[in-house]
């Protein structure tokens, strides 16, 4: 069964969709079966992976909806490896129409049971807020990574996020559990990034992880390309810090399987 790992925080331009994309194409060229899940209506996991959101026939929001089967709206982007459930501005009407159906809350859980054994590990990119659709990315997952910009309201908007995931644990999904905190376009010679990280280190101790997401230009210019970082430039600091990172996941489920 995949490892189901929603990638979130309600807090915008925190590196998320850029973590999502670069984590999926990291963990595929280590030869992991990947699906990424794009639960954001901006649809930029989607062009970041060189798809043409406006050409597309189904898509997440039919999938949540049960107007389409979820191995039909499944991409698969064969030059970087992973496969893609792609969204588009539709998926914005899903916002308001789940909430008058049944199970609701369960409508991507229930669709994941279907394909969840093709899949290694299936990463969710949510939306930067607390609606249905980043209710249903929590629901289905087990474990979040939590992207976090060091800077000055970080903390502040972690402590709201933190809320979030217990009350989805308490009354959703009991098995949920968070799988790190990530930093993400952290540079070193800025004296508050330093301290907001060592605040993370002494509040969330092994729970942030060990890899340090950089500001790097070749990183942010990636999805303009359509492309992960490793393939539009492996050499880059961004491309090594997200394969660094895809060891360090799989490095994590390597002592859960053993516990």
């Amino acid at each position: 069964m995949g490892r189901i790992i929603a990638i979130t925080n309600q807090k915008g331009g925190v590196g998320k969709t850029t973590t999502s994309v670069n984590l999926a194409a990291s963990l595929a060229a280590s030869k992991r079966r990947v699906l990424l899940i794009d639960m954001d209506p901006q649809g930029n996991a989607t062009t970041g992976s060189g798809i043409d959101k406006s050409s597309l026939i189904a898509t997440t929001y039919q999938v949540l909806l049960e107007n389409s089967v979820i191995e039909n709206a499944i991409i698969n982007i064969d030059k970087a490896g992973y496969a893609v459930l792609p969204a588009n501005s539709d998926l914005t009407a899903a916002e308001v129409e789940l909430l008058s159906v049944t199970n609701r809350e369960n409508r991507l859980r229930l669709a994941l049971q279907i394909i969840n054994h093709d899949y290694d590990e299936i990463l969710i990119d949510c939306p930067p807020a607390l609606n249905m659709l980043t209710i249903n990315s929590l629901a289905a997952a087990g474990e979040v990574i939590i992207p976090v910009q060091c800077e000055y309201y970080a903390l502040e908007g972690l402590s709201a996020l933190l809320g979030t995931i217990e009350g989805i644990k308490q009354h959703l999904n009991p098995k949920l559990q968070i799988a790190g905190l990530l930093r993400t376009m952290f540079d070193p010679r800025n004296n508050l990034a330093n301290e907001v990280s060592n605040q993370l280190i002494t509040h969330f101790g092994k729970q942030v992880y060990n890899t340090i997401i950089p500001r790097n230009v070749r990183l942010a210019e990636a999805p303009s390309y359509g492309q992960p970082i490793i393939m539009h430039d492996r050499t880059s600091r961004g491309s090594v810090a997200y394969l660094i990172l895809a060891k360090e996941v799989l490095m994590q489920e390597s002592k859960d399987k053993l516990i």
